[in-house]
This record gives structure tokens, C-alpha cells and sequence, in this order.
């Protein structure tokens, strides 16, 4: 009997296949049938009973300007740290790839800010970015960019709403540059050594060998990695709550946070579900969008 199973590669591939769906539906598909059903009701934490309220949650939510300020904080928050996030993980990858002494101890301290729990690391980088003891600010003050501490000279990392902005992607990029370095690592070293070779041999240098053989070669590996990136920003509040808060003055809050700060520490939990739910279809338009442009590549 089992010597039968085996050979059937139908009823081998839904016995693989049933942990990865069973795993789908109790953390993913459950949910957000959840999510949706808080989204159009007036559960609260003070009176969990369901009652049907239609798209008032929506309604609410589309009236509130901080949820629009989220919004564009969002799309900031996620373009930017996209960008460079790819851009420097193509650039970590091919230092990971190269040959030299002690790569593989480099590639330990790369990859330690992704092994290495958000919270853990976020909370280093709110003491490194503390308005009064940042040794950020002494380095810089050494550097002679500011001015001797005691004239109002402090970089307000935090507490002010552009610094911290920039405070927040900058972590975050730190945060997901060497997962994008290792899936591009990865393409980098799939591409074959003979190409690279006959480019040498034709005279092309090493600007002209990146941008016509490897970046080309790379792409669709450099698209997985941008995909990825894209849903972990989407998705991510650690940073943004151990940071900031959505601080200040809401300058820094995204969707995710201000759905937490509605739903949970604001106990509306429908309207936080309603503003939980306005990520499924960006998520899913950007999924999209970076899959079809994968396929294309692929194709040619």
C-alpha cells in the first residue's frame, strides 16, 4: 500500500502540499475572514458583541485625516526605504560574493541586524538616537557638524517630525538590507562564470560588465527581493512603535500603527479592523505589479 502512494505523484503532491495550506488557512485566510467581519460591525473592547454596522468603520476611517496622513506616510515610508533597501543590498551582495579574508565573519555582522529580534534592535537604535545622550550626536559633534552641546545644538532625531521620519526608514533599511543582500547574493552567484569571462575578454570593464551582464542577468532575483521588501514594509509597525509611536504629533504613523493605535490601545476595534483591511488591496496591487514585471523578465 504505501509502495502504491509513493508512486502516485498526485496523492504525494497534496500530502506535501496540506501543511502549507493547513498553516494558510489557520494563520492567514482565518483571519482575515476576521478581520473582515470586525471591519462591518461595532465590536469594541468594552462591548464585544457583534452587531452589524455596514461601512461606517469605513467611513469613519476615510473622514479621519490622520488616517490619509498614514496613508502618505505609508507610501513614503515604503517607496523610499524600497529603494534603498535594493540598492544596497546589490551592493552588500557583491561584497558578500567576493574573495577575501574573513568573508565569512563579514557575513555574520551583515546578517546580524535581520537574525537579530526588531524589537532588540530598535530599542538600541532609540538609545543611539536619544536626544540628549546620542553618540550619534557626540560623533558628529567631534566631526565639528555641531556645535558644542550646551547651545541648543542636538539633533532631535526623534522629536522632530522630518529627523524622525528619517530616523524611521533609515532603521528599517538597516533592518532589511541583508535579507535583500542574501536573495540577490544567491543571483549573483547563479550566474554563469563564462559570461562574465567572455565580457572580460571583450575588453568590458567592471561598470560596463554590471550594468550589461549582471544587473540584466539579476533582475528577476533583484524583483523577489524588492516583493519581499515590499510586504515587510508594508506590513511592519515594530520599528515605527518602538521608535516613535507615530510620533510626533503623528508625523511618523503609517497604516499598520494607526490600525494598532485605533483597534488595540484605542479599543474601536471595527474601525481598527477597517483600517487593517485598506492594506489587502495595496499589498495585493503591489504583488502583483512586481510578479507580472518577474514573468516579463523571465520571458525574455
Amino acid at each position: 500500500m504505501k509502495a502504491k502512494i509513493a508512486d502516485r505523484d498526485g496523492a504525494l503532491a497534496w500530502i506535501f502540499l496540506m501543511p502549507s495550506v493547513v498553516y494558510i488557512l489557520a494563520l492567514v485566510a482565518v483571519p482575515f475572514i476576521l478581520a473582515v467581519g470586525l471591519a462591518v460591525s461595532d465590536v469594541t473592547a468594552g462591548d464585544p458583541s457583534f452587531n452589524f454596522v455596514g461601512g461606517k468603520n469605513f467611513e469613519a476611517a476615510f473622514s479621519d485625516p490622520v488616517f490619509w496622513r498614514s496613508l502618505g506616510n505609508t507610501f513614503l515610508f515604503t517607496s523610499v526605504s524600497m529603494v534603498l533597501i535594493v540598492i544596497l543590498g546589490k551592493v552588500v551582495a557583491n561584497i558578500l560574493i567576493a574573495d577575501f579574508k574573513g568573508k565569512w565573519f563579514v557575513r555574520f555582522l551583515v546578517l546580524l541586524p535581520w537574525t537579530t529580534p526588531v524589537t532588540l534592535g530598535a530599542i538600541s537604535w532609540l538609545w543611539l538616537l536619544d536626544s540628549i545622550y546620542s553618540p550619534i550626536d557626540w560623533v558628529l559633534r567631534q566631526l565639528g557638524f555641531l556645535a558644542p552641546q550646551g547651545n541648543g545644538s542636538n539633533m532631535y532625531w526623534l522629536g522632530e517630525p522630518g529627523l524622525a521620519m528619517l530616523s524611521v526608514i533609515a532603521v528599517h533599511v538597516w533592518r532589511l538590507t541583508p535579507l535583500a543582500a542574501v536573495i540577490m547574493m544567491a543571483g549573483l552567484v547563479a550566474i554563469p562564470k563564462d559570461m562574465d569571462e567572455a565580457a572580460r575578454i571583450d575588453g568590458a570593464g567592471w561598470w560596463r560588465r554590471m550594468f550589461e551582464v549582471t544587473i540584466p542577468m539579476t533582475l528577476p532575483v533583484i524583483a523577489v527581493a524588492a516583493l519581499f521588501g515590499a510586504i515587510f514594509t508594508f506590513t511592519d509597525m515594530a520599528v515605527v512603535d518602538v521608535l516613535t509611536n507615530g510620533g510626533p504629533n503623528n508625523a511618523t504613523q503609517v497604516l499598520t500603527s494607526w490600525a494598532f493605535f485605533r483597534g488595540i490601545d484605542g479599543g474601536d476595534i471595527g474601525q481598527g479592523a477597517a483600517v487593517a483591511l485598506f492594506l489587502f488591496p495595496l499589498l495585493m496591487a503591489a504583488a502583483i505589479a512586481i510578479l507580472r514585471a518577474v514573468r516579463k523578465l523571465e520571458v525574455h
